[in-house]
């Protein structure tokens, strides 16, 4: 039966396998040098990725890797792996050999979604390792604008032990899809459109529910206020929203709202708070604020009772979120694989 499924798995294995193993290699060869030129240059390792192309493209390329290698272990693995049985009608087969069904749905999810678990963790592990100098260097505060802490969202899931646990989901949903639908190809389309999906609502409405995120008030002052969100045409926008730096290197903002002295958060602020800002709104011929407008308007934002409510994750909190999320993506993946093993038995002949 293991045989069997092999014979069945090997191209789609063969096809996935060829891309990450090569991108392994490379991570491979290039990352010690990586590691070497962020001991060496130390405070201005970040400037020199500036001056070269490839590591920027290989760790664009890395994320990119472990963003599409759940969909599609999902979609072309998982979707097929028993709908095309079912839709060829060749399970009849087996069934009325010695093999049970659910001795032969076993062999299957073990082989080809430990398969999936194991080639995601190994590419997971090299461009994490590969990408750990930088990740180091962002989070101790050096600056730039194409990396990203490991904390935002474009890198979390790119790291460490969550792509696994996508890859498991992603594998066990297009399995009990496709025992659901029992359609190749649709099931395929639906897995692949289900699995992004996930992907990409996870960061603003699943992740911020599995772990307590600091909470914290600030006052907005010159130093840390980072922009000005303004709405209306003419001479006089109004001020919808300030942002406020945290004061935390490496961590990741989920909300930042501005509430008046009795905690109440505001959609808009008062019409004198434009004058906090460095420079007028694009379009506007007048001058820019003075220091003492400035200076004036904020300590006003704090006569008045006006505060930042910030809420964020700290960069050490990275390896709790990690486990949580991918503990909750795993979870899920035996809870589609319990499920597909009782639709098997009772609602399929």
């Amino acid at each position: 039966m293991i045989w069997l499924t092999w014979r069945q798995f090997r191209v789609q294995f063969l096809v996935v396998a060829t891309v990450i193993v090569a991108a392994g290699i490379t991570l491979a060869i290039t990352g010690p040098g990586l590691a070497d030129d962020y001991r060496r240059l130390a405070g201005s390792f970040i400037e020199s990725l500036g001056f070269q192309r490839f590591n920027p493209f290989l760790y664009i390329a890395g994320q990119a890797l472990l963003y599409v290698t759940p969909p599609v272990i999902g979609a072309f693995w998982g979707a097929p792996l028993v709908a095309r049985e079912l839709e060829t009608g060749t399970h009849r087969l087996v069934w009325s050999q010695s093999i049970g069904r659910r001795r032969w749905l076993a062999t299957k999810l073990g082989v080809t979604g430990g398969a999936a678990i194991a080639i995601t963790g190994l590419l997971s592990l090299a461009v994490t390792w590969w990408a750990d100098p930088i990740d180091k260097a962002i989070n101790a505060g050096q600056d730039s604008n194409t990396y990203l802490p490991r904390m935002f969202p474009p890198v979390f899931a790119a790291r460490g032990l969550v792509p696994i646990g996508y890859a498991a989901f992603a594998f066990a949903l297009g399995v009990a899809l496709g025992l659901v639908i029992r359609r190749t190809v649709v099931s395929l389309a639906v897995t692949l459109a289900a699995v992004i999906l996930i992907q990409i609502i996870t960061p603003s409405l699943i992740r911020p529910h599995l772990l307590a995120p600091t909470d914290k008030y600030i006052v907005a002052n010159a130093e840390n206020v980072r922009g000005f969100g303004l709405t209306g045409d003419g001479p006089n926008p109004t001020v919808k929203e300030l942002e406020v730096a945290t004061g935390a290197v490496g961590a990741y903002k989920l909300s930042d709202d501005t509430v008046d002295k009795s905690g109440k958060a505001l959609s808009t602020l008062p019409d004198w708070v434009i004058k906090c800002a460095p420079a007028p709104p694009p379009g506007l011929a007048q001058e820019p604020n003075s220091d003492a407008d400035r200076t004036a308007c904020f300590q006003r934002l704090a006569d008045e009772g006006y505060r930042q409510h910030v809420r964020y994750y700290t960069a050490d909190k990275f390896w709790d979120l990690q486990w949580r999320e991918f503990g909750l993506f795993l979870l899920v993946a035996f809870a589609l694989g319990g499920f597909s093993f009782w639709r098997i038995r009772r609602d399929l002949s």
